[in-house]
Parts: C-alpha cells; structure tokens; sequence
C-alpha cells in the first residue's frame, strides 16, 4: 500500500518499473530515496493522486517486468558483478566519450552557446569524482562485502575490515553519490532540461541525448546501491556470529 509517507527509494525497489515512472516526473529515487513521496510530489511539482494513477497504470503495462530479476532477492555477489558489469563498465566508457564529445561542441558552439562552457566543467567535475568513486567501491568496499557474503554462508568469521564497519565506506560513498546526483541537476539547468538549440548540429544533439542518457544509467546505478547493495550489506555485518 502507497501513502504519502511511502519513501521514494523503497517503492523503486519493490517496483521496479516505476523507476521510468520517476524519471519521466523528475522524482529523485536513488539519492532521494529517503524523502517521501508526498514530499517529492511537492518538491517536483507533481499531483500524487495523479501519480498514484499512474504508478498502477505502469505496474499494470508492464507485467513482464515484475518477472524481472528481483535486486532485492538476489545473492550480494550476483548484485554486484551485475552493477561492475553493467554500470560500472557503461560509465567508465561513457564518461570518456562525454569528455571529448563535450570538447568537441564547445569548440564548435561555444562562442555562441556560453552555457557549453558550464556544461564543459560540469562534466569534467563528474569525471574527475565518479571515477575515483567507482577504484574505490571496486578495490575496496565490493571485494570486502563480497568477502563478508561468503564468511556468513560458510558460517565463518567476519573478514577484517580495516576501516572499522562497512557503515564507514557506505557513509562516504553515498555523500559521493549525493555530489554526483547535484552535478546531474545542475546539468539539466545548465541544458535547460537537455533541450538542443535551433543550430544544433549532429554532434551537439548527440552530446545532450548522451548526457540524458547517462543521467539515467547514473541514477539507476546509484539505486541500486544506495537502497539495496548498502542497506543489505549493513544488515549482513550486523547477524549474529557474522
């Protein structure tokens, strides 16, 4: 049962086709998650009766999606090879194109587009954050919960964790996430909502559908860590014995 005081991130993990739902409304789910959705129909200008309509018109058009693979049921190391996999490979990749898709148009428009030149930092910002971000979750927090999964099945000790709790590295990674949803905002003012002007070329209505595109990679990304790799791997230090 929906309410007003339902939190975004939890109905994106029960229901995962309303996450194109969300992004369509520009609802934040991954590192809003926390808000309730009463609250985020305010914040997005959103009626949450109308919303609630059609939250069950999405679940009821996409009934092969609820046979999806269930993030929430799967085993911690299947979630994240699937997150290395998917999203961390599409943003490594993606984040390179960007950079000299981006240099490529302000070269091109940039005189007459001064807001490229906003554009052009702001993704060199996301850059310079994400792929740190991405060397430490893979060298440092995905190996040790990896680790903790397999302690806990085998009914063995906890593996040391050099940095106290996985609550420690989860904290930080989601005030990084938190950096990297405000760049992804203030690249859509920064595009007025990726909307290309009139002399556009090739390149330059790639680069937005690009950045779009990315936006919702990212957000579907950080999704699933944030409200359920992390909250699950909390959970899991915390069992007895573990």
């Amino acid at each position: 049962m929906i309410t007003s005081s339902t939190r975004v991130g939890e109905i994106a993990v029960q229901l995962p086709e309303a996450t194109r739902l969300f992004e369509q409304l520009k609802i934040d789910y991954c590192c809003g998650g926390n808000l309730p959705l009463g609250e985020a129909c305010v914040s997005a200008g959103v009626n949450f009766d109308q919303l609630l309509d059609m939250l069950q018109a999405a679940i009821s058009d996409n009934a092969e999606a609820n046979a999806a693979r269930d993030f929430q049921r799967l085993p911690l190391t299947e979630l994240i090879d699937h997150i290395l996999e998917t999203h961390h490979v599409f943003t490594k990749q993606e984040l390179t194109r960007l950079e000299l898709l981006t240099a490529k148009v302000m070269e091109a428009h940039g005189a007459n587009h001064p807001e490229l030149n906003r554009v052009g930092a702001l993704v060199d910002q996301l850059a310079a954050d994400l792929k740190p971000h991405m060397f430490k979750e893979e060298q440092v927090l995905f190996p040790y919960i990896v680790k903790l999964s397999q302690a806990v099945s085998g009914k063995q000790s906890a593996p040391f964790a050099p940095f106290g709790t996985v609550s420690n590295p989860v904290r930080m990674m989601m005030v990084e996430h938190d950096s990297a949803g405000r760049i992804l905002c203030e690249l859509r003012q920064a595009t007025s909502d990726y909307a290309t002007p009139p002399d556009a070329c090739i390149s330059y209505k790639t680069l937005y559908n690009a950045l779009e595109e990315f936006e919702k990679d990212l957000h579907q990304h950080i999704h699933l860590e944030n409200n359920i790799l992390f909250p699950r791997a909390i959970e899991l230090e915390a069992q007895p014995g573990a």
